[in-house]
């Protein structure tokens, strides 16, 4: 099956309250590789890249978790992997 690329812009009180640390250790439980990062905007970017089977259960895992319900809006697209990333990381 051939590797996508997720990209999330997820809205709503996402930070400050664990979204990025339940996010990455979410991860762990995946076979993707991305990173997740606070905006100065009060947005967090979720990008991760596998296979979309994998990669829409790692979204419904992010909706299901304890930060699931701050989430308001999410703005969501795919596009070919970049193959730039190693792990799952925490980047800001």
């Amino acid at each position: 099956m051939a590797r996508s690329r997720l990209q999330v812009f997820f809205s709503g009180r996402v930070q400050g309250v664990g979204f990025r640390y339940t996010v990455k250790s979410l991860a762990a439980g995946f076979d993707a590789t991305g990173t997740v990062a606070n905006l100065p905007d009060g947005r967090v970017e979720f990008v991760a890249e596998g296979e979309q089977p994998e990669l829409e259960a790692f979204l419904q895992a992010i909706r299901d978790s304890e930060v699931g319900r701050f989430i308001r809006q999410e703005e969501v697209s795919w596009a070919a992997p970049e193959g730039r990333f190693r792990g799952f990381e925490i980047v800001r």
